[in-house]
């Protein structure tokens, strides 16, 4: 018996003088008959590349990375007033724009599982204007300085320092247009190093990205560009996908589609981050807004789009977006997604922008994730000046091209180990609020965390841990072992207190150190082992 999903209770309510129009909708299918075959020759869906980032994280590869059974497609393409808007392999379905007296043909297909309504086609909605402009934030100004302060007020230019600039790591950036990004001279080195791999414009079906907008520009600049001297963005050797799925021109949901469509192709591909300076809320049809209690990350369709990506060992950062003062003050989708990072902006006194919006989740949870500086952000107009712009636009590909670097230094942890430790290694992690989330991450502290989790601490005991403040902490060594050094450090690499162990049990009098975390390097003559501990 096909379901329909609460909204058609919309449907039936509707006059009958309204049954004419079209809906936006979406079907998904029950099943997919030629999953089998497609298992077997997996390199028929994914890349190597991909299939590498699999076998390396243990990702299986399951019924989600199985193209959509064509004659289901075909099946839907063949009823009339019906157009298919998008396709989804990972949702296994298709986003619909189909009339009144074809919702039943649909019904009656015994290939669908389900339908789920998105609300009535309006001829003419009135343009949200103001909501694309607070999500795009273009507002730009003359610069005089640099990059430096965005890239150092995270401790990023420690990873650049060791040599940890992106080199291998691959980015899809996913927004509104990438306008002269193939002609300006802030991207002469990454064209001619070949490091933009592939486009994709999902909204006119062609390869030409550098249409449409420059938002995608000058977010990627913070990302990519390079003017000696002047200005480097936070990954200049990684190499890039460009995507388009933003309509600028309207507000609807089928965006949101175009957007699962570009993550499963980054996905098919290899890319190992996604980095997305959009978010959706309310569309200039009303009946497609999203409501507050839809921010749990499983309700919305580009949240469950992210969901999925998320669990194909890609890492997910997005702008938390700018509505912080606005009636609606919150995230948008898809940054209420568990495992996607998501970005607030905050000034270069760290201090949290008003119009960076808020958390928490519907469902309770930290968000943001993180903050990075989206107030007079150092970037490249197309007119290849360097300027300054506002908006967790800029502040997430911060986020994303550093992200990039650490990743690179630790290329075998799994994406939610390197997402865990830049939150770890946030200023607030210990006290996450609804507007900065865990804070502002330190760079060089989640090296440090990641390169010290590493270490087999099989032989030493450390309990409780974590610790509460003021509790003591107990290490036992074994006999063996003794006499050994203990040196304390706190998660910038600050040395803040040394002594040498010649007993087994030994007890730290936590009292003295502020919450976070630390890291305990015990040595001796043959034996040299690090370990984190955590003072809550």
């Amino acid at each position: 018996m096909l379901r329909f999903c609460f909204y058609i209770l919309v449907f039936f309510s509707i006059p009958c003088s309204l049954w004419s129009q079209s809906y936006d909708l979406w079907v998904f299918f029950k099943d997919k008959p030629q999953a089998e075959q497609y298992l077997l020759h997996p390199e028929e869906m994914l890349s190597q590349r991909a299939l590498d980032r699999r076998q390396r994280y243990q990702i299986p590869i399951d019924d989600t990375d199985v193209p959509i059974f064509s004659n289901y497609i075909d099946q839907v393409a063949q009823i009339d007033s019906v157009d298919i808007i998008a396709h989804s392999k990972w949702l296994n379905g298709l986003h619909l724009r189909a009339s009144e007296s074809s919702l039943q043909q649909l019904e009656n297909l015994e290939s669908i599982k389900y339908i789920e309504l998105l609300g009535l086609v309006q001829e003419n909605p009135s343009k949200n204007n103001q909501n694309i402009t607070d999500k795009l934030a273009v507002t730009t100004s003359e610069n005089y300085g640099a990059a430096s302060h965005q890239i150092k007020m995270l401790n990023g230019q420690f990873l650049h320092d060791k040599g940890y600039t992106g080199q291998g790591m691959q980015i899809a950036v996913i927004d509104a247009g990438f306008i002269k990004v193939d002609s300006m001279g802030a991207f002469s080195r990454l064209r001619d190093n070949n490091q933009i791999l592939g486009t994709y414009n999902f909204i006119d079906k062609t390869t030409d990205v550098y249409t449409r907008h420059y938002h995608g520009t000058m977010v990627l600049s913070t990302l990519a560009a390079y003017i000696d001297n002047e200005y480097t963005g936070t990954a200049p050797d990684a190499s890039y996908y460009l995507f388009i799925s933003e309509d600028t021109s309207q507000e609807h949901p089928y965006e949101e589609s175009l957007w699962i469509e570009a993550a499963e192709k980054a996905d098919s591909l290899g890319v190992d981050i996604i980095t997305t300076s959009l978010g959706y809320t309310e569309f200039d049809n009303p009946d497609f807004n999203h409501t507050y209690s839809d921010l749990d990350g499983n309700t919305t369709i580009i949240s469950r789009g992210s969901k999925i990506a998320t669990e194909k060992g890609m890492l997910l950062v997005n702008s938390a977006g700018n509505w912080g003062t606005k009636s609606w003050r919150y995230i948008g989708a898809p940054a209420d997604v568990a495992n996607v990072l998501s970005v607030g902006a905050v000034d270069k006194d760290s201090i949290i922008a008003p119009f960076s919006s808020w958390g928490y989740t519907a469902d309770g949870r930290v968000k943001p994730d993180v903050c990075a500086q989206g107030v007079q952000t150092a970037l490249v107009n197309p007119s290849n000046e360097i300027v300054t712009g506002s908006g967790t636009s800029f502040a997430a590909p911060i986020i994303a091209g550093l992200t990039a670097c650490l990743w690179q230094a630790f290329r075998d942890q799994k994406p939610g180990e390197i997402r865990k430790h830049i939150k770890q290694s946030a200023n607030m992690y210990n006290n996450p609020d609804e507007h900065y989330g865990y804070g502002i991450p330190d760079f060089k502290a989640a090296y440090f965390l990641l390169h010290f989790d590493k270490t087999d601490i099989a032989n030493i005991s450390v309990f409780p841990n974590p610790v509460k403040r003021g509790h003591p902490l107990q290490l036992i060594i074994p006999e063996n072992l003794l006499p050994m050094d203990l040196h304390m450090y706190d998660i910038r690499g600050q040395l803040i207190q040394t002594y040498m162990s010649q007993n087994s049990y030994n007890t730290l009098d936590t009292g003295n150190y502020a919450p976070g975390f630390y890291l305990i390097q015990a040595t001796n003559t043959t034996h040299s082992q690090t370990f984190k501990i955590i003072i809550d």
